[in-house]
């Protein structure tokens, strides 16, 4: 299992790689290019403003190289392992090249490479916000990580409860009534469901019972932990209660299709194990219905359903994106869109590598999670 473990780790690598030259193409030869939206928003690149713009980019990103150089040195700030650089628009870079006879000649705006060295990586810099990708990274994916933690079980308590219900109850109104309203939920688009849910949920004009944007109130800050009294006898909720009350509607939006699609599975692995002979076999032997559900056809059943756990969660992610946006939640799923609606090449690149990351770590977790549940499969 170690030795599989780590190859699949290192299978991380090239993949990710893949993914990124991907993104880093369709970002340079999309319409207006990397950094288009900033330019058009100085006049286009027709304007003494657009091509100051312009300029600026061109000699802090290199983006009049062409596209394998500076996807090369992107990877190069990346990797753990590359060359050490300098900046040819340092003056006293400039002098001190200039001074030595053997240096070739530099420009400003050049980057050159000395050594091999072993380094931190480096995300760069947002082109549009001119902060450390890092920062932005480190602000959004804790608020993301936060959704998908609170979705995820959500997902798999209703989808597995749901499920078995539904399968000892076969035929039964509860059995029909469910399969019916778990393949509705199925088929209702994520981002129609949300503009559904605030429109009617979070409308002034209707119910008005939950809060239509944000992750907290703006006086969250100041409110105890959990819900307690003020000095004058009012009713705090809390901190903790406030979150949870923005959360319900961008969790409800990014769940319902993940447990009406496991309650589903869920309900059929159930009936497809107990026609198995184990089970005639412990029902001849006198075993209770329950010993036997849960002892032996519960385990059984979960197989499936950790085969397609991992797919659920880059869905989640994905989700997020759609759910984010409408909610206006400041997550990667929100800086991801206005990474890609302004062209900037370093924030898009970042959000591609860390949630790529994820996801094929979630498939690793998947295989473990598989041989652990079922004894019979071996990674040796």
């Amino acid at each position: 299992m170690l030795t599989y473990i780590i190859r699949r780790l290192l299978l991380i690598i090239p993949t990710i790689f893949g993914i990124t030259l991907l993104v880093f193409f369709f970002l340079a030869f999309a319409p207006g290019g990397i950094g288009g939206a900033a330019l058009q928003a100085s006049g286009g690149e027709q304007s003494a403003e657009g091509r100051r713009v312009r300029e600026y980019y061109n000699q802090r990103y290199g983006l009049d190289k062409p596209v394998l150089v500076q996807y090369g040195r992107w990877l190069n700030r990346m990797s753990p392992l590359g060359f050490a650089t300098y900046a040819s628009d340092d003056p006293a870079v400039i002098q001190s090249r200039q001074a030595a006879p053997a240096s070739p000649a530099i420009r400003a705006g050049d980057i050159r490479f000395d050594r091999i060295i072993f380094k931190w990586p480096d995300l760069g810099e947002s082109l549009i916000r001119h902060r450390p990708v890092i920062d932005l990274v480190k602000e959004a994916l804790p608020v993301t990580l936060l959704l998908n933690l609170v979705s995820l079980p959500l997902v798999y308590v209703v989808g597995i409860v749901s499920g078995m219900i539904a399968a000892r109850r076969r035929g039964q109104a509860f059995d029909v009534g469910w399969s019916v309203f778990s393949l509705a939920l199925w088929s209702i688009p994520t981002i129609w469901a949300g503009v559904m849910l605030i429109g009617f949920l979070a409308n002034r004009q209707y119910i008005k019972l939950f809060p239509t944007s944000g992750l907290a109130s703006t006086l969250a800050a100041d409110m105890p932990f959990l819900p307690s009294r003020a000095m004058d006898g009012a009713w705090q909720a809390g901190w903790l209660l406030d979150v949870l009350w923005h959360l319900s509607l961008p969790v409800l939006c990014m769940t319902y299709g993940g447990f009406a699609m496991l309650s589903k599975l869920m309900r059929g692995s159930i009936l497809d194990n107990l026609n198995q002979d184990y089970v005639r076999t412990a029902l001849a032997k006198g075993l209770a219905d329950n010993a036997i559900m849960y002892r032996h056809v519960f385990r059984n059943s979960l197989l499936p359903l950790i085969t397609v756990a991992a797919g659920i969660l880059p869905s989640l992610l994905g989700g997020s994106v759609i759910v984010e946006t409408i909610f206006g939640i400041p997550g990667m799923g929100q800086l991801t869109v206005q990474a890609v609606s302004y062209r900037d090449r370093e924030l898009v690149l970042a959000s591609t590598f860390v949630l790529g990351v994820i996801s094929l770590l979630s498939l690793l977790l998947r295989d473990i999670c598989y041989a652990l549940a079922d004894p019979r499969v071996s990674y040796d």
